[in-house]
């Protein structure tokens, strides 16, 4: 987002998970420069309000950023696509001006690991864990991407703080202990406070985070709905691989699926041990296959409204996959 007017700091979105210094965004769809936004996960019994959480924007911005994926009718990634390819309207309506349009795997990684060591998911608990560091070495380009690795339980604990070293990513992962209750809510809303908002937006990039659980959260002193909004206000992305194996879908699977789909990630639900490795490999892809679109909204007024974005692909067969909108800043 950028100021328009002398009176206001000159700054613009950076990165997803995201912010300041350039037209980048970082981990979602709406993005908003330095940390001057706040996420707002709208109430189901409002009826003005749209289901979709989104990001609410605080300073006075004439400029937005949407993070997408373009997928064929297989579900594979299309990655050769330029502007002319889509449509976007911004409050039903055209934008004034499209000032970028670019893809987003030039943009470095900030990961966040997060793994659930609580006794619930103790069958396949060592598979996974040689799962994530292949993921991390596959994925993380050094001196440039960097992850951390939080287990949690009942508690969290951070055995490997951020660094782009696969070494030390792969100590801190065999230092997770399993046993213990589950605080799923409050480990996102932790990582997305102490560690994703408090990054320096000194370069744009690309955040998310890679939940490994079962989703059965019975610890948290947060709720589901308060873990969204902190990873909207982070701009994280949130991809989800459960470790449920009985087969069935069960409570922490929907509990998964609505983490992933309110911030715009994916949730996996791999049945074999072996499909875990492949869910990974997904993300990994996905990762690698984002665009970005930056404009300056038709008829933009700081009322504080909410202003529901819609990207179409223009070519047949063509999904978009982007978070549904934003509010504009209120005076």
């Amino acid at each position: 987002m950028k100021y328009t007017r002398l009176y206001f700091l000159l700054a613009s979105i950076t990165a997803l998970p995201v912010f300041a210094q350039t037209n980048y965004s970082t981990s979602g769809s709406v993005f908003a420069s330095g940390n001057a936004f706040v996420a707002s996960v709208p109430s189901n019994n409002s009826s003005d309000q749209p289901d979709d959480p989104v990001l609410t924007i605080k300073k006075r911005v004439n400029e937005v950023n949407v993070l997408f994926i373009a997928t064929d009718k297989h579900g594979r990634f299309v990655r050769n696509l330029n502007e002319a390819d889509f449509a976007i309207l911004d409050d039903h309506k055209p934008p004034q001006s499209i000032v970028n349009f670019h893809s987003e795997t030039d943009l470095p990684l900030e990961l966040g690991l997060l793994i659930d060591t609580s006794g619930s998911v103790r069958t396949r608990f060592d598979f996974e864990q040689e799962s994530a560091i292949s993921f991390l070495q596959q994925i993380l380009r050094p001196h440039f991407d960097k992850a951390f690795v939080m287990g949690f339980n009942s508690h969290t604990t951070i055995t490997q703080d951020f660094t782009d070293d696969n070494v030390l990513l792969r100590i801190g992962v065999h230092k997770l202990q399993n046993g213990g209750g589950t605080a799923l809510y409050d480990a996102i809303d932790h990582a997305c406070r102490s560690k994703l908002m408090k990054e320096e937006q000194d370069r744009p990039a690309r955040r998310a985070i890679i939940v490994v659980s079962d989703g059965e959260d019975n610890q948290s002193e947060v709720s589901e709905a308060q873990a969204i909004e902190m990873a909207l206000r982070a701009q994280v992305i949130i991809y989800a691989i459960s470790t449920d194996d009985s087969g069935l879908i069960l409570r922490g699977d929907t509990v998964l699926q609505q983490l992933a789909d309110a911030t715009g990630g994916r949730a996996f639900f791999p049945f074999k041990m072996k499909d875990i490795k492949g869910s990974f490999a997904a993300i990994e892809d996905e990762l690698r296959s984002q665009y970005v679109i930056s404009y300056h909204p038709a008829d933009f007024e700081t009322d504080g409204r909410y202003r529901p974005i819609e990207i179409t692909a223009l070519k047949k067969d063509l999904q978009v996959r982007a978070r549904k909108g934003y509010y504009a800043p209120k005076q």
